[in-house]
C-alpha cells in the first residue's frame, strides 16, 4: 500500500467514525425528546415498554451481577492481603477495598456485564426486526422506530444502572469482607463498619454517575448497531460481536478519563 492509499484510508475512517458519533448523538437528542415531549404531541413511550426493557437489562441480569461482583471482591481482597503483607499493613486491605470497589469496580463489572448480556441482546433484536422490515413497517403505521425502540431502552439503562452498581458494590463489599474475616479474623460486621468509616458520599457518588454514561453507552452501542445490520444471519453476527466490543472498549476508555477528573 503506498503512502496515498494509506492516507485516503485514514481520511475514510476519521469520516465512518465522525459519521458514526453523529448517528450517536441524534439518536440520544431524538430519545430524549419522545421521553420529554412525545406525551405533549399525543405519541408518548408506553410505559409497558419501558417496563419490559427494565425487566429484561436490570432484573434478569441481577444474579449474574451478584456473583461476578461477589467473586471480584474476594479476589481484591486476596491480593490485597497478599500484597500488604510484604509491609506488615495487611489491617489496610480494608480501605482498599472500600475506595476500589465503589469508586471503580463495581459500576465497571456491571457495565461489563450489561454490555455483554443486554447489549448483545439489544443489537440482535433490532438487527433481526431490520433485517424482517419490521423496522420499515413501523415507519409505514406512523410509529418513529426511536420512540418504540431506542427511547425505552435509554430510560430504562438510565434506571437500572445505579440499581444494579449499588448491588455490585454491597456484593463485592460482602464478597471481601468474608475473605478478610477468614484470613484476619475480622467479622463482616467490623468489615462493613470499617468500610463506612472510611467512606463518604462521594466515593459511592463516583460509581453512580459512570453508571448513567455507561449505561447510555451500551444503549446508542447496541441500538446503533442493529439498525445497521446489512447481510444476512452472518451481517447480524458480526453486528452483535461489534456491539459487544464496542461498548466495552467506550466503557474502559471512558472509566479512564472519568478517573482521571473525579480523583483530581
Amino acid at each position: 500500500m503506498n503512502t496515498r492509499k494509506f492516507i485516503e484510508r485514514i481520511g475514510e475512517k476519521t469520516i465512518d467514525a465522525i459519521e458514526e458519533v453523529g448517528y450517536h448523538f441524534s439518536l440520544l437528542v431524538e430519545s430524549f425528546y419522545w421521553l420529554l415531549v412525545g406525551r405533549f404531541v399525543k405519541q408518548p413511550v408506553r410505559l409497558r415498554n419501558i417496563f419490559s426493557e427494565m425487566m429484561k437489562i436490570g432484573v434478569l441480569a441481577i444474579p449474574v451481577v451478584i456473583l461476578l461482583s461477589f467473586s471480584n471482591g474476594v479476589m481484591m481482597a486476596i491480593q490485597g492481603i497478599v500484597t500488604l503483607q510484604e509491609f506488615d499493613a495487611e489491617s489496610q486491605v480494608v480501605p482498599g477495598i472500600a475506595y476500589s470497589v465503589t469508586r471503580e469496580f463495581g459500576v465497571l463489572i456491571t457495565a461489563i456485564v450489561v454490555a455483554g448480556r443486554s447489549g448483545s441482546a439489544i443489537a440482535a433484536r433490532i438487527g433481526s426486526m431490520q433485517m424482517s422490515q419490521e423496522v420499515d413497517a413501523l415507519r409505514v403505521m406512523g410509529i418513529e422506530p426511536v420512540r418504540h425502540l431506542v427511547a425505552p431502552i435509554i430510560f430504562s439503562m438510565l434506571v437500572m444502572m445505579p440499581i444494579l452498581t449499588i448491588m455490585a458494590d454491597s456484593a463485592a463489599l460482602i464478597g471481601g469482607g468474608v475473605y478478610t474475616g477468614i484470613v484476619l479474623e475480622l467479622s463482616l460486621g467490623t468489615f462493613i463498619d470499617r468500610c463506612f468509616d472510611v467512606l463518604v458520599v462521594y466515593d459511592v457518588m463516583q460509581g453512580l454517575y459512570k453508571s448513567l454514561i455507561f449505561g447510555v453507552l451500551i444503549a446508542l452501542v447496541a441500538c446503533s448497531n442493529g439498525f445497521s445490520v446489512s447481510g444476512g444471519a452472518e451481517g447480524l453476527g458480526k453486528a452483535t460481536t461489534r456491539s459487544v466490543v464496542m461498548s466495552i472498549a467506550l466503557i474502559v476508555m471512558a472509566d479512564m478519563i472519568f478517573t482521571y477528573f473525579l480523583s483530581r
